[in-house]
């Protein structure tokens, strides 16, 4: 039904933020027709959350695994940041862009449903996995009886 999640960026300097993609953050691109570039952008989240604001919009915030090592990363090339803040869920801060505009960056401390290697499920086995890993673990088998046979024999020849 879903395939993925196209975001828009709006830049009073378009091709600065996109030098910004391409060059900094190292996110490869493809021709949409025209010389206009699209982004491959990683694994994305959503989330709704409540509001009475008659305003209300959106936000979009660049996740990483460790928001000093990326602030870091991005300093080195020229890329300012504010000061970050433990909001208990995450740690925030905004990065500006070449343009001037800002965008949010965090680092999750929430569960997240594209940061849970360690309690994926089980993957199932098909009948033909089974079967061959039972093959190996005979033949496994056979050949340590194999090997414990000959020193047998070796032992009974001394």
């Amino acid at each position: 039904m879903i395939t993925g999640i196209h975001a828009i960026l709006y830049s009073r300097d378009a091709e600065r933020v996109r030098d910004f993609l391409s060059e900094v953050l190292d996110l490869s691109s493809v021709d949409a027709g025209g010389g206009w570039p699209i982004y491959a952008a990683p694994p994305t989240e959503l989330a709704v959350h409540p509001t009475d604001d008659e305003e209300a919009g959106h936000e979009l915030y660049l996740m990483c695994d460790d928001i000093e090592e990326a602030l870091e990363r991005l300093a080195e090339r020229g890329i300012n940041a504010s000061e970050v803040t433990d909001r208990g869920w995450g740690l925030l801060t905004t990065i500006e862009l070449p343009s001037g505009e800002t965008i949010g960056m965090y680092e999750p401390r929430h569960a997240s449903p594209i940061r849970r290697k360690k309690s994926r499920p089980k993957r199932r086995t098909s009948k033909r996995t089974t079967r061959t890993a039972k093959k190996r673990t005979a033949a496994k088998r056979s050949t340590a009886k194999k090997r414990s046979a000959k020193k047998r024999s070796t032992k009974k020849r001394r």
